[in-house]
């Protein structure tokens, strides 16, 4: 088949470690774009990307882009393009999307013309003046900035941080694929040791396990495009046998995450066990005061609760002071911090040797790293 143009959406910031775990993937042309990446490949592209990219938000096929500054534009060359290389006579083809910046504003009108386009379409294709809709779905995604329109077909259905390991949480957790950011920021590698003395529901020692084992992220959940009928079976079930042989189930990583709610450490022992993690990580009740370096080696990754999540101003400054008096420099020791807390590093005591900007959701916060 001819090659086939992919996006993958990702938080703003991480573009760049999007596009290497791609390349490790020996995926083609991959380009990093402002809050996207794109690649190229076929229908093992799409699974393999799926299954086991750590970052992304989702991957979705990328139908065309062009610029359109009216309706009769948009629905002319939505018409043109080969919706029914992917989607078939009976299959469902809901359409979602935004505008900015750009003369077409309207989303609930975008939707109605590009729906309109796509049916027409497909009922010349298909001979028939009514499509049921009742197969499989194929989510069109439409995106309109500066009237430029991109139009994509989503492949992964739930967004790609749900991995099915994380059922429950605490009150205020980070996303899966922010803590695996974290953990690719932090340089993880599978003979680390690394801990959280802040940990919730243990999503970062998670995924810094997954990472270190080589466990794909997506190797127990479905896709959207596994429903397709245009996508063999196959495809899917060859490149997850491809992604177990790629485990590293002997090496010499390890975890402690320590927090003083029970509850919390209950749940990211579930958390664990359902990632299949469990005997990698050791989860313990502990106030972060009691906190100490017992190891000549280690990397800490932590989220601590802050002004706007859990605690006062006032008492996350002076959590900061805790950390900055705990997390002492020591050789063969890294910590990295995320907070959105502009004052941390003063607070805190030291100047970061590296910050890096990401997005918690929608709050900005920094990545602060600091190396021995």
């Amino acid at each position: 088949m001819k090659k086939l143009t992919f996006s993958a959406p990702c938080l703003f910031g991480i573009e760049g470690v999007v596009a290497n775990e791609l390349r490790f993937m020996d995926i083609e042309d991959v380009q990093a774009q402002t809050g996207r990446v794109l690649f190229t490949g076929d229908f093992s592209t799409l699974a393999r990307a799926n299954i086991r990219t750590r970052c992304a938000e989702r991957i979705q096929i990328l139908m065309g882009e062009f610029e359109a500054t009216d309706f009769e534009t948009l629905f002319n060359m939505t018409y043109g393009l080969p919706w029914e290389d992917f989607i078939l006579s009976e299959e469902a083809f809901p359409v979602k999307g935004s505008c900015l910046d750009s003369k077409l504003m309207s989303v609930s009108d975008c939707q109605k013309i590009i729906k309109k386009a796509v049916a027409k379409r497909l009922g010349e294709v298909y001979g028939s003046d009514w499509l049921p809709e009742s197969g499989a779905v194929h989510q069109i995604q439409f995106i309109i900035r500066k009237d430029k329109v991109s139009l994509m077909i989503d492949t992964s259905g739930a967004p790609l941080h749900k991995r099915g390991y994380r059922t429950q949480s605490n009150d205020a957790p980070i996303s899966e694929t922010l803590a695996a950011t974290m953990v690719e920021l932090s340089r993880v590698r599978s003979n680390h040791f690394v801990t959280d003395p802040m940990c919730g529901s243990g999503t970062i020692l998670i995924e810094a396990a997954l990472k270190a084992l080589n466990i794909a992220p997506g190797i127990s959940r479905s896709f959207a495009a596994q429903e397709w009928e245009c996508i063999p079976a196959s495809v899917w079930e060859q490149e997850r046998e491809l992604a177990r042989q790629l485990e590293r189930r002997d090496c010499d990583f390890f975890a402690v995450g320590s927090d003083i709610d029970t509850e919390a450490l209950a749940v990211a022992r579930c958390n664990a066990e359902r990632a299949g993690v469990a005997d990698r990580i050791e989860f313990i009740q502990q106030d972060l005061r009691d906190f100490s370096l017992q190891r000549e080696r280690g990397t800490l990754i932590t989220n601590p609760p802050y002004g706007e999540r859990m605690l006062s101003v006032r008492e996350a400054e002076e959590l900061y002071r805790t950390m900055g008096k705990l997390f002492e420099r020591k050789k063969g020791w890294s910590y990295s911090v995320i907070t959105p807390d502009d004052d941390f590093e003063k607070c805190y005591g030291r100047r970061a040797d590296k910050r890096r900007k990401l997005y918690n959701g929608m709050l900005q916060c920094q990545l602060y790293m600091y190396y021995t």
